[in-house]
């Protein structure tokens, strides 16, 4: 296939999906996959067998969770509009609100619709002060249990999503307990509480069968069914960025420029000041560039056992989420192509981009 092109793998998607099945099994919380991390519906079919549903963040992110993707639809959005509200709950089993003036704001219109409020613990484990929901002056759900109070009988549900890839069960569970000191008079009087996205279960090493326990007797204590909003960790390790070098040169650097773009295909590389992932070997030192015209546009610096040339191919590693839910069409560079690898090995092209979806996406 003409590269660029992300290559999810079943192969390496399924690991994943194990996991999170064996978490919903031992420790009776559902799992629901956060479609603004991972939203390629075309292995919405295999997921699904391993996952109770989508959140959303987005009136068309929940239209796509429930056109696409089997189970519940959780619908949550910062803010949600008056002109969206109807569409929000036709197409959803439950609608979140933002904040206590959101939820009084379409009381009415909502009234028999299964109802939830966010609330912001504020406390994270964030390294990024952008990606904090408990950075000072947050927006994001209301903090003051004197605020939530007054609403409570309108709501059957909190969603506090304050992680972001924690990867420590030790960290997870004494901010779960933080949570518990805080809000748990209001906790024990819901019937479901989402612990949101963040929590990075399916890394290497990590303690399932410890947080299955601590979510399991966080739903006994309190009497709640417990959600979990798996993005990153869903999908983590499934997919690569297929490149080709197309140019090389020397700059005090050995610098090779592909035929792709972090700030087009891989755009929290740059928000975040990261290096993509590569496997390496040998002792050859590259400098891996996208090709658009931003002088930043740059990978990482990888070694390779031999010198790069035009016409090499190059795998980016991890590309999956915050990846092709962010790509956008910065100089016009040619959008990557989306490709499957099967359980048996053979790979499959499910959508190619053209000049025409790059016209029609302006005006």
């Amino acid at each position: 296939m003409q590269t660029p092109y992300y290559l999810i793998d079943k192969s390496r998607l399924l690991p994943n999906m194990e996991k999170i099945a064996h978490l919903r099994e031992t420790s009776g919380a559902k799992a629901l996959l956060a479609l603004k991390c991972f939203a390629t519906w075309s292995v919405f079919d295999m997921m699904s067998e391993y996952m109770d549903g989508t959140t959303s963040s987005s009136l068309f992110e929940v239209k796509l969770g429930r056109e696409k993707f089997p189970g519940e639809t959780h619908a949550y959005s910062v803010a949600w509009a008056d002109h969206e509200i109807d569409e929000v709950l036709a197409s959803s089993d439950k609608v979140i609100f933002n904040t206590a003036a959101q939820l009084q704001r379409f009381e009415e219109v909502s009234r028999g619709h299964t109802r939830g409020l966010r609330v912001n613990p504020g406390v994270s484990t964030s390294g990024f002060d952008l990606a904090d929901p408990a950075r000072p002056f947050s927006r994001l759900g209301e903090h003051d249990p004197a605020d939530i109070e007054p609403v409570l009988e309108q709501v059957s549900g909190f969603m506090f999503h304050n992680n972001c890839e924690n990867d420590d069960f030790e960290r997870f569970d004494n901010m779960l307990g933080s949570i518990e000191q805080r809000f748990g008079h209001l906790i024990r009087q819901m019937k479901w509480i989402s612990l949101g996205g963040g929590i990075h279960f399916t890394g290497e090493g990590y303690p399932l069968d410890r947080l299955a326990e601590r979510l399991r007797r966080f739903a006994g204590e309190n009497e709640v069914q417990v959600y979990l909003e798996p993005g990153e960790a869903s999908i983590t390790n499934s997919t690569t960025l297929e490149v080709t070098v197309l140019d090389t040169l020397f700059n005090d650097k050995n610098l090779a420029i592909v035929d792709s773009s972090i700030e087009a295909h891989m755009l929290d590389l740059l928000i975040y000041r990261e290096s993509a992932k590569m496997d390496e070997s040998g002792d050859q030192p590259w400098m891996v560039c996208g090709k658009s015209c931003l002088a930043g546009d740059i990978f990482g610096e990888f070694n390779f056992p031999a010198p790069l040339k035009p016409g090499d191919r190059l795998s980016i590693q991890d590309a999956a989420g915050y990846t092709m839910v962010k790509k956008n069409w910065f100089n016009g560079v040619q959008m990557p192509a989306i490709a499957i690898r099967e359980l048996d090995g053979s790979e499959r092209l499910v959508r190619g981009f053209t000049y025409e979806d790059f016209r029609d996406a302006l005006s």
